[in-house]
């Protein structure tokens, strides 16, 4: 009986030059190993890590005031061009922002905005009609692109009435407003499901350890995150029904410290299913050192874009250290780097830049790099072990829930 052949491998590539954009290859013929094996790349498909939620961006607020720039027919083109799985790079996560965040084009707003001076704990004037402007339009465009598309939210601040200096910028949240505040994510999930935008996961908060007064921002402290979890909103969500899952820190790789103290604590963790970390300090191996220590609960890379070939190992290095996701920060920013309304914070450009005089979507090489993770690596992937040589190139592997490699 003559053997039977293994499957050629198909491939594409893209370079930094544009002349090459997702482009498929000629399939490689699998043959004997020839040499050394030195930079061999191995893949060991019986002995399998992490499984994958999803790989996406964020639609917030800049991003979906650019879209909603564009002409009709193009702003749907774009759309498709981010979440179809075959007609578009397949972005199967993204990110969303509970009242705005620093990237909008202002003023700045939550969901229970009230005079200086009063309050609401009852939350009577919860409202979430300014994101029909133009964020809802553009999250059920992309739902109809990709039905089975998920959403994670992030609150960037509570309501100003909430929070002690009384401002949506800078402060901490009141202990005496943590069961209003909890009330306001539920009322916030309820109304985006009835708008038929489920809400996957939520972040306790954006970058609890970083509070400027310029943009919506609040501080919290470890112990605050825990107390709030375990005694106020995951009691809320059983309470209500809410399936939502809870991603506590929300915050870069230096500070583990902040997690495993909400995880070390049973009746808080009960409630939590992981951590949420951004890039811009510490190194992803800070990831691994937290599941060694809480194995049971998730790890996602939530907050960071990456940039060019480097940006594509910078991605693989979350993966390697346990992450069930990815998603770059800012999907499109005009040329100028707008809307930014605080300046706080400057806007490198992002995979798809909108020319703001010719109102045409421009195509950078992070769209396509960014679609090498997210096109072939679907929702449900497991990654595979892949041991690794002094030699070996930066690499990971995956299986789909399909079979595919």
């Amino acid at each position: 009986v003559a053997a039977v052949a293994p499957p050629a491998v198909d491939w594409w590539t893209s370079t930094e030059d544009l002349r090459l954009r997702l482009s498929p290859q000629p399939a490689l013929a699998p043959s004997a190993l020839e040499g050394n094996g030195r930079g061999l790349v191995r893949v060991d498909a019986t002995l399998t890590r992490q499984s994958i939620l999803g790989i996406g961006s964020s639609l917030e607020h800049a991003t979906c005031y650019n879209l909603t720039l564009l002409p009709p027919e193009t702003r749907d083109r774009v759309i498709e061009s981010l979440v179809h799985p075959d007609k578009g790079i397949g972005m199967s996560l993204m990110r969303v922002c509970i009242g705005t965040s620093d990237f909008a084009p202002g003023p700045f707003y939550t969901y229970a905005d009230l005079p200086s001076g009063q309050k609401d704990p009852e939350l009577h004037t919860f409202s979430i009609e300014r994101d029909r402007e133009y964020v809802l339009p553009v999250l059920k465009a992309a739902r109809r692109h990709a039905p089975d598309l998920r959403f994670f939210a992030s609150p960037w601040s509570p309501p100003a009435w909430m929070k002690s200096n009384q401002r949506i910028g800078g402060g901490s949240l009141l202990p005496e407003h943590y069961p209003h505040f909890a009330e306001y994510l539920v009322r916030f999930i309820e109304a985006y499901r009835a708008e038929g935008i489920p809400i996957h996961a939520l972040t306790v908060q954006n970058e609890p350890e970083f509070n400027p007064e310029a943009y919506p921002t609040c501080r919290w402290t470890a112990e605050q995150q825990r107390e709030f979890v375990r005694d106020h909103l995951g009691p809320l969500f059983r309470k209500r029904g809410i399936d939502t899952l809870i991603w506590v820190y929300d915050h870069n790789f230096n500070n583990i410290e902040f997690a495993s103290t909400i995880l070390s604590d049973p009746a808080a963790a009960r409630f939590v299913d992981g951590t949420a970390f951004h890039l811009y300090e510490g190194r992803p191996s800070a990831m691994t050192r937290l599941q060694r220590r809480h194995p049971d609960k998730h790890l996602y890379f939530t907050e960071g874009s990456t940039f060019g070939v480097k940006g594509a190992t910078e991605i693989l290095s979350y993966f390697l250290n346990g992450s069930r996701t990815y998603n770059a920060w800012v999907t499109m920013i005009d040329h100028r780097g707008q809307p930014n309304v605080s300046g706080f914070h400057d806007c490198s450009p992002t995979a798809i830049v909108l020319q703001r005089d010719s109102l045409e979507p421009e195509y950078r090489f992070d769209y396509y790099m960014y679609g090498h993770f997210s096109r072939f690596i679907r929702p449900g992937a497991l990654r595979l072990d892949t041991p690794r040589g002094a030699r070996s190139p930066s690499h990971a592997a995956f299986r789909n829930p399909d079979g595919t490699l």
